[in-house]
C-alpha cells in the first residue's frame, strides 16, 4: 500500500503520507490489528454542498452539535471545500487525514469515535440477518436509513451522538478545529459515496461484516420449519443470501400504482338499527375518513424518489394521535371522546391542539414536557440569550427553569425544545399556552408575542410586559 503514497514533511518535522490518487485501498491499519480503508483526497467541491445523502446529514449534525467554536467549523467547511484536505484514512474509532493550511503548514488530524463493543455488535447483526431487506442492502454496499432505528430498538446506536465525535489535532487545539471540522466534512462527502464507512469506523470491516452476516443467515435458512419435504422430512427455508443472488432470473415486480388526488369519502353509517352500546357512527366515520386521508399520504410518500433516503417518521402514541385527530376538527362530540381517552379535559386539550397546529410532535413536547438540558448545553443557551439582544437595555429579565425562561413581571415565556429551537409561550387563563411558531432565535421568538400588544397592554386575559432589566441565569 506505501506505493500509493508521498510523503510530505509537516511544520513540527513529521513525516506523513498523501494518497497519490485512485480508489479506496484496503489493508490492515497501522499497528496491523485492524482493517483500514484509504480514500484518495476528494476533487475541490465548487459550489457544491456537503452530506447530500441522510448519512451525510447525520454526521454532521453530530459535528455542529458537538463543536463549540462555529468559526471554526465555517474555517474547517472552506478547508475543504478547497480541497486541502489529503487522503483520508479510516479504521476502527478512528479517522486521519492531513489538512494543509493557507500558509501551506500541514497538521495530521484524527477524529475519534467509539467503537461498537462484541455485544452491540451481536445485537446489530441479529437485526440484520433477521431482515431479508437490510442484507440485501448491505450486499449491495448500501444502508437504508431505516437501520438506525431497527438496531436503535435493539440498543445500538449506529449514529454518533452529541460529544461522540472527538478531535485529536496536531495543532493542539483542545475543541474541535479548523482541521479536524475540514476532516469530518470530508467524511461525510465519504458517507454520501458508502455509507458502509461508518460500520468500518464503528469496527467491522466489510469482509469480516459479509462473511458472519452470510453465516448468520444460512443458519437461520437451515433452522426453519415448514411442511413436510418430498423426502417425508422437514423442508427447509430459502436463506435471503440465495433468494437475493436469484434476483435476475425472477420476473419483474408489478408497477408502482398511481397516485390518488383526492381520498376516497368515507361511508355514512346507518340502517335503521340503533347502534350497539358505546358505539359512536359519528366517530366511526371520522375515523374511516381520517384513514382514507394517511393512507393517501403513505402511498404519496411512497412514491416519492427521495423515499429511500428519508427514515420513517417515529410512530405517534395514542395520546399524540388523539392530538393530531382533535387537530383535524372532527367535532364537539368526537372532541370530548379524544379529550376524555388521552386522559386530558376540554382546555388541555384546546392548548394540545394549539401546540400541535404550531409545530405537530415537536411542538406537543414543548407544550407538555418539561426537562433540563445537560450543564454543557445549558450554558451555551445562556451565552445564546445574552447574546440574542445587542442592546443591553433592551434585553429581557428572564428567570430560567430546566428549559423554561419566563420574562420577569410578565405573562411571556420561552421555551427551548429538543429540536434546538426556541417556542413562544403566553400565560393565558393562568395555564401557559403555545402563542406562536418556533424560531432558531431566542429574541425573535419573544418578539413575536409582543408584536400586535402594546408595552403593557392588556387584551382579554393576556398582558404583555416588556422588561428593560438586564437578563440574569439561575
Amino acid at each position: 500500500m506505501t506505493d500509493a503514497y508521498e510523503e510530505r514533511r509537516g511544520k513540527d518535522g513529521s513525516v506523513y503520507e498523501d494518497m497519490k490518487g485512485g480508489d479506496a485501498v484496503y489493508g490492515s491499519g497501522a499497528d496491523g490489528a485492524g482493517p483500514e480503508r484509504t480514500f484518495a483526497a476528494l476533487p475541490v467541491a465548487r459550489g457544491q454542498g456537503f452530506a447530500r445523502t441522510w448519512w451525510g446529514q447525520a454526521w454532521l449534525k453530530a459535528l455542529e452539535d458537538t463543536a463549540l467554536d462555529g468559526a471554526q467549523l465555517k474555517l474547517g467547511r472552506r478547508h475543504a471545500r478547497a480541497g486541502a484536505v489529503g487522503a483520508v484514512s479510516v479504521r476502527p474509532g478512528r479517522i486521519t487525514a492531513v489538512i494543509e493550511d493557507r500558509d501551506h503548514t500541514r497538521y495530521r488530524s484524527d477524529v475519534l469515535l467509539q467503537q461498537l463493543s462484541p455485544a452491540d455488535w451481536d445485537r446489530l447483526l441479529d437485526v440484520v440477518a433477521d431482515r431479508s431487506g437490510h442484507l440485501a442492502a448491505l450486499l449491495d454496499r448500501d444502508m437504508p436509513p431505516t437501520l438506525v432505528e431497527d438496531a436503535a430498538a435493539a440498543g445500538v446506536e449506529l449514529l454518533p451522538g452529541i460529544g461522540d465525535l472527538e478531535p485529536e489535532c496536531g495543532c493542539e487545539a483542545w475543541d474541535h478545529c479548523a482541521h479536524s471540522a475540514a476532516l469530518c466534512y470530508q467524511v461525510a462527502r465519504l458517507l454520501d459515496q458508502d455509507p458502509c464507512v461508518l460500520l468500518l469506523l464503528r469496527g467491522r470491516g466489510e469482509e469480516e461484516l459479509l462473511d458472519e452476516l452470510q453465516r448468520r443467515s444460512a443458519s437461520r435458512g437451515g433452522a426453519a420449519t415448514g411442511p413436510a419435504g418430498p423426502d417425508g422430512g422437514e423442508a427447509v427455508g430459502v436463506p435471503a443470501i440465495e433468494a437475493y443472488a436469484a434476483r435476475d432470473v425472477l420476473p419483474p415486480l408489478p408497477p408502482l400504482p398511481s397516485p390518488v388526488a383526492v381520498p376516497g369519502p368515507a361511508p355514512t353509517l346507518g340502517g335503521g338499527a340503533a347502534p350497539p352500546p358505546g358505539v359512536a357512527p359519528d366517530a366511526l366515520e371520522f375515523l374511516i375518513g381520517d384513514a382514507a386521508a394517511r393512507a393517501r399520504l403513505l402511498l404519496s410518500e411512497a412514491l416519492s424518489p427521495r423515499y429511500a433516503d428519508n427514515p420513517p417518521a417515529p410512530a405517534l402514541t395514542p395520546a399524540q394521535d388523539a392530538v393530531r385527530l382533535a387537530a383535524a376538527g372532527p367535532g364537539a362530540a368526537v372532541t370530548a371522546r379524544l379529550a376524555d381517552g388521552s386522559g386530558r379535559d376540554a382546555r388541555g386539550l384546546d392548548l394540545a391542539v394549539r401546540a400541535w397546529r404550531l409545530g405537530g410532535p415537536a411542538g406537543l413536547a414543548v407544550l407538555e414536557e418539561e426537562w433540563t438540558p445537560a450543564p454543557e448545553v445549558l450554558s451555551r443557551l445562556r451565552d445564546r440569550l445574552v447574546a440574542a439582544w445587542e442592546d443591553e437595555a433592551s434585553r429581557p429579565r428572564l428567570r430560567a427553569t430546566g428549559n423554561r425562561w419566563t420574562v420577569v413581571g410578565g405573562g411571556t415565556q420561552l421555551r427551548y425544545g429538543r429540536d434546538g429551537r426556541w417556542w413562544p409561550f403566553r400565560k393565558e387563563g393562568g395555564r401557559w399556552a403555545p402563542a406562536g411558531p418556533a424560531a432558531d432565535d431566542p429574541a425573535a421568538a419573544l418578539a413575536a408575542l409582543a408584536a400586535d400588544v402594546p408595552d403593557g397592554h392588556t387584551e382579554g386575559n393576556r398582558t404583555t410586559v416588556r422588561e428593560t432589566s438586564p437578563l440574569v441565569s439561575p
